[in-house]
């Protein structure tokens, strides 16, 4: 019996993880979670009950008082999905996580699980430079995006590109560009890389 994936989607705002991800998650019928998403309803209710912007997802104050909570709640599901032996797909930045080479193996330790009886690869995804993941945020015009684009100098930091130190085979590990204007291009290395 295969051993259930849970595979990470990292990388910088704009670079397309989410829709990657999505689209792999569609053709293998896996666990699609967004932190974003799965993080948003509690954020806006604790930015709001502290006077501060609902929609910012980025400054020092977001980062303090909801950060670790959505990184908490999505691999609290995600870690339920695994146990049921389900493959999941999960989405965000996780940047101080996967400079960690610990995190992984505690998270998997949690369900009794390790890195021996689940596959974990990462999908690392990135843009050739920032302009592009500056066009990319301005195109898609959401409001959890101002914050990022007024604030652009000290924002632009979290873009650079990141080492995964989690022992995970370098099989497991891919980083895939997603600078070209067909996504599918990236999909099919993608697919490979998750999927071979």
């Amino acid at each position: 019996m295969s051993k259930s994936k849970l595979i990470f989607f990292l990388g910088g705002a704009g670079s397309g993880k989410t829709t990657l991800a999505k689209a792999l998650s569609r053709k293998y019928k896996a666990v699609f979670l967004d932190m974003d998403i799965l993080l948003r309803p509690a954020a806006e209710a604790i930015m709001t009950s502290h006077g501060l912007d609902p929609s910012d997802r980025d400054s020092t104050e977001y980062k303090r008082l909801c950060r670790d909570l959505g990184y908490r709640i999505t691999m609290d599901a995600a870690l339920d999905n695994v146990q049921l032996d389900i493959d999941t797909v999960v989405v965000g930045p996780f940047t101080k996580e996967i400079e960690n080479p610990d995190w992984i193996k505690q998270e998997l330790e949690r369900i009794g699980r390790s890195l021996d009886d689940t596959d974990v690869r990462v999908a690392y995804i990135y843009l050739q430079d920032e302009t592009m993941h500056h066009q990319r945020i301005t195109a898609r015009q959401s409001p959890l995006d101002e914050w990022k684009l007024s604030h652009w100098d000290t924002f632009r930091t979290s873009l650079a590109r990141r080492k995964v130190a989690w022992p995970l085979p370098a099989r497991s590990v891919a980083y895939i560009d997603n600078s070209h204007d067909d996504p599918s291009i990236a999909f099919a290395e993608l697919e490979q890389r998750m999927y071979e």
